[in-house]
């Protein structure tokens, strides 16, 4: 569910996208069942890609389910992770793809590469004009600048 809701950024596309490729696994069970995580994280990507290109305009939640209270100091932390997933949404499609898979799911530039259907150096170039975006983005820049009284 994480990978789809980072890809789509909308809780109920992102569980209609994990509904579609559990199906669509399902059908294919018998083939996968030794090992079906990669093929399903395959089939998010490749529907995610679909739908992207035919502009998919299913149903969209309206209203946001209420979020837990958080522990004091957690606010700070929540508006961090929430600017973060705000500029992944700028993105390019492929670029969050990367992104997603490479530091979200924790595979390998080759098991990225060969999920996406591209060469490493595909991968590669992807990821560092992603991170040099998110690097520069105005809703993650952060104030690192001294002053002499802060140092005293």
């Amino acid at each position: 569910m994480r990978t789809a809701y980072l890809l789509t950024r909308d809780h109920a596309l992102a569980e209609d996208l994990l509904q579609t490729a559990l199906t669509k696994a399902w059908f294919a069970w018998s083939r996968i069942e030794s090992d079906p995580e990669p093929y399903v994280r395959k089939i998010l990507v490749n529907t995610f890609a679909t739908w992207w290109r035919r502009k998919w305009n299913g149903e969209h939640a309206y209203a946001e389910p209420p979020e837990p209270d958080p522990g004091p100091g957690a606010h700070d932390v929540a508006d961090q992770r929430q600017d973060l997933w705000t500029a992944m949404g700028r993105l390019p499609r492929r670029q969050r793809a990367v992104v997603v898979l490479r530091y979200v799911e924790d595979l390998t530039e080759a098991e990225t590469a060969h999920l996406l259907g591209v060469s490493v150096g595909t991968v590669k170039s992807q990821t560092s004009k992603a991170l040099a975006k998110l690097r520069i983005d105005p809703a993650l820049a952060t104030d690192t600048s001294t002053t002499t009284e802060d140092l005293a």
